[in-house]
């Protein structure tokens, strides 16, 4: 039985339950909790990084430390706002060690979480968060500036790739493109 098969009838609290007791990979011994995802589970909106950092370890809730209080800001700035219309997951759910990204064999175990989430949630929009969100649900090894201005397409979903926030944090000049990014997200949604 493959993945798909196992996870594709779960409902929400199954699938939570399924993530909360997973330990399919080594990322599992080594965090506090799982951090399964947040907000509006019929969201338009699906925002994907890679994986929980320490605050969201701490909390089980992604994006709350300083990049995920830019990503509430660039919300803002597109008028959205966390839980309304939005939902925010990642491609692991268990935070790798030293905020390392996530390899291979971690992405390839927890991805069908994701999948599962997407196909409940049915978004009209997904935005993928940096290279390991990008190229883990596009299949493909690209860099951002490769990806990003382009329309993609995740399973018949549109989905558009930006930088992700804890780069920009790193990398302020940055921030205008992400911005582009956004505004391309937001003007692809109103022909939707």
């Amino acid at each position: 039985m493959n993945a798909r098969e196992t996870f594709g009838g779960l409902d929400w609290p199954e699938l939570k339950q399924q993530v909360r007791d997973c330990t399919a990979c080594k990322l599992r011994a080594g965090c506090t909790q799982t951090v399964f995802g947040v907000g509006d589970e019929q969201a338009d909106w699906l925002f994907v990084g890679e994986g929980p950092g320490g605050d969201e370890d701490a909390r089980g809730e992604p994006f709350v430390g300083e990049a995920g209080k830019l990503l509430d800001n660039m919300l803002l700035a597109i008028k959205l706002k966390r839980g309304n219309n939005v939902y925010i997951a990642n491609v692991v759910k268990c935070r790798p060690p030293n905020n390392r990204n996530p390899e291979a064999d971690e992405i390839a175990q927890c991805l069908p979480y994701l999948q599962r989430q997407i196909a409940l949630i049915q978004p009209k929009l997904i935005i993928a968060l940096g290279k390991v969100a990008s190229n883990a649900l596009l299949g493909k090894d690209a860099s951002i500036a490769s990806l990003r201005g382009t329309l993609h397409d995740y399973h018949g979903i549109p989905l558009i790739v930006t930088y992700h926030p804890a780069y920009l944090l790193r990398s302020p000049m940055e921030k205008a493109k992400a911005w582009q990014d956004l505004c391309f997200a937001t003007d692809t949604m109103q022909k939707l």
